[in-house]
């Protein structure tokens, strides 16, 4: 079963760390990535870049409007993701308290949803 882990940090918290405690932490994060590939674990994994690069996209009535930044007001922004294969969700979420960031971060975990076209037939996952 795959299941995404959504990683939600506040980047003034770690816009304030020293340099050498960031670097530590991103050195940890991609190591448990490695961690994660050589267990079957790890699908896909990337951070984000600032949320001052987002683009918010809405369609109404035909009419395309365009926000810069991230959509919600919050004190957290999205900072990257994974998706993992797991058993269920109670080993998706021992793999997600290992990660490293968590420890400045809040992750959320979401079970995927395989969604199939009305007109494929052939039983193929998307």
């Amino acid at each position: 079963m795959k299941f995404m882990f959504t990683i939600y940090h506040d980047e003034n918290v770690m816009d304030a760390m020293p340099e050498r405690e960031r670097q530590a932490l991103i050195d940890s994060a991609i190591e448990y990535a490695e961690e994660l590939r050589r267990s079957g674990h790890f699908i896909v994994s990337h951070a984000l870049q600032r949320t001052p690069t987002a683009r918010i996209i809405r369609v109404a009535a035909g009419t395309v409007s365009t926000t810069v930044g991230p959509f919600a007001e919050t004190r957290e922004q999205l900072g990257g993701f994974f998706v993992v294969e797991a058993r269920d969700m109670d080993e998706a979420c021992a793999i997600a308290a290992r990660f490293p960031p968590a420890r400045v971060a809040v992750i959320e975990i979401r079970p995927v949803q395989d969604l199939q076209h009305s007109g494929d037939r052939r039983g193929l996952p998307n």
